[in-house]
C-alpha cells in the first residue's frame, strides 16, 4: 500500500512538474506576426521610410517576447507587380499589410476589402481626396496610416523670400501621381493670387522628365515647384545639375530631393514619419488597435533642407539662404548630394 502510495505521490509531483514547465513554455514562447511591406518605387525618400518602418519592429522586438516576420517587396510602380505582391501577402496570411505611397494603399483597401487585413499606409499626401478614409481622425474601414501632407503655401513663400522679383514659375509634377494633384492646385491658386506666370511641365518617366527640364531650361523659368512626387523623385539625380547650371532653383516637397540634388526640400521628416508608421503596425497586430478608430498620422512641414553643393552652382551662399528662410521654418539645415541618406553616413 505503502508502495502505491509513493509511486501515487510521484506520479502527482511529475505531472505537476510538467504542467509548471508546459506552463512556463507558454508565458516565454514567442510570439511572431507576419507583417507584408510593399514599396510603390525605389528612391530616397520612401527607401527612408521602410528602413524605419524596420528599426521600429526590430526596437519592439528587442524589449518584448514578440517577433515580426517582414515579407518585404517594390512593385517599381507595375500596377501588375503590385497586385502580385498583394495577393502573395493575402496568401501568406499576413497580420497586416504595410503601403508606401498612394498607390500601394489604394490598391490595398480594394483587395483587403472582403478579408478584412489591416493595412497601415504610409506617406500618403491626401487620404481623403484619394478615397482612403472618410476622415482623418475616423478612418472608418480597416485603413490608417501616415500623411506626408505637404504644405504647399509655405513652400511658395520660400521661393519667393529667395526670388520676390519671380515672374515665372515652372510646375513639374507627374499627372499620374494621385500625390501631385492638391498642391499642383494649390500651387496654381497661390500664383494666380500673387499675379504670378507659371507653365506646367510634365513626365512619367526620367527620359520625359529630363526633356521637361530642358524645356524649364529653355523657357528660362525662375524656379521650379515639384510636391512630393515619387516620378521627380526617381529622376532628381538626372535633372539637378542642368537645374542649377541654369541658375534655377529647384524647389520639391521632400529632403530626400535636395539629398539627391534640388536645391531645396521642405517637408516631413520621412525617417520619422516611417518609425512612427511602424509603431502603428504594432499597435494594430500586438495592441489589436482598430484601424477604422485610429486616426491618420500627421506631422509638422516646418523643415527645409538645402543642398549647399547646389546653391553653390546657383551662386547663392548656404548661411544667406538660410536667414531668408529662417522666418518662414521651423528648421532649416544643410545637406550635401548623394544617392540615398546611408551614403552621408559613410
Amino acid at each position: 500500500m505503502k508502495n502505491t502510495l509513493k509511486k501515487l505521490a510521484a506520479l502527482i509531483l511529475a505531472l505537476s512538474l510538467t504542467l509548471t514547465f508546459c506552463a512556463a513554455s507558454a508565458e516565454g514562447e514567442t510570439k511572431t506576426y507576419k507583417i507584408g511591406i510593399c514599396n510603390f518605387v525605389d528612391d530616397a525618400s520612401l527607401n527612408q521610410i521602410v528602413e524605419n518602418i524596420r528599426a521600429a519592429l526590430a526596437d519592439y522586438e528587442a524589449e518584448n517576447n514578440v517577433k515580426f516576420e517582414i515579407l518585404y517587396d517594390n512593385c517599381n510602380a507595375d500596377a501588375a507587380v503590385m497586385t502580385q505582391i498583394i495577393e502573395k501577402f493575402i496568401a501568406e496570411k499576413v497580420d497586416a499589410m504595410v503601403g508606401v505611397a498612394t498607390p500601394v494603399a489604394v490598391t490595398m483597401q480594394g483587395m483587403t476589402e472582403e478579408n478584412g487585413i489591416p493595412v497601415i499606409f504610409s506617406a500618403v499626401s491626401d487620404p481623403l481626396a484619394a478615397g482612403l478614409v472618410e476622415s482623418l481622425e475616423a478612418p472608418g474601414a480597416n485603413l490608417t496610416g501616415t500623411s506626408d501632407f505637404l504644405d504647399t503655401n509655405a513652400m511658395m513663400n520660400l521661393i519667393f523670400a529667395l526670388k520676390p522679383e519671380a515672374a515665372k514659375i515652372a510646375l513639374l509634377y507627374d499627372m499620374g501621381q494621385d500625390a501631385s494633384t492638391t498642391p499642383i492646385a494649390a500651387a496654381k491658386a497661390y500664383l494666380d493670387e500673387k499675379g504670378v506666370a507659371y507653365a506646367e511641365y510634365n513626365g512619367t518617366t526620367t527620359a520625359e522628365v529630363q526633356l521637361a527640364v530642358d524645356a524649364i531650361v529653355t523657357d528660362k523659368c525662375d524656379a521650379v515647384f515639384t510636391p512630393s512626387d515619387n516620378t521627380i523623385m526617381t529622376a532628381e539625380l538626372s535633372i539637378y545639375e542642368a537645374l542649377a547650371v541654369a541658375g534655377i532653383p529647384h524647389f520639391a516637397g521632400a529632403d530626400s530631393f535636395a539629398l539627391n540634388g534640388a536645391f531645396a526640400g521642405y517637408g516631413v521628416d520621412y525617417a520619422n514619419l516611417g518609425y512612427e508608421t511602424g509603431k502603428m503596425v504594432i499597435d494594430a497586430v500586438v495592441g489589436g488597435a482598430d484601424p477604422a478608430q485610429t486616426p491618420v498620422k500627421t506631422f509638422d512641414n516646418g523643415t527645409a533642407t538645402i543642398n549647399t553643393e547646389t546653391a553653390e552652382l546657383i551662386g547663392l551662399n548656404y548661411d544667406d539662404v538660410a536667414a531668408l528662410f529662417a522666418p518662414f521654418c521651423t528648421k532649416v539645415q544643410p545637406i550635401t548630394t548623394a544617392e540615398s541618406f546611408g551614403d552621408l553616413a559613410q
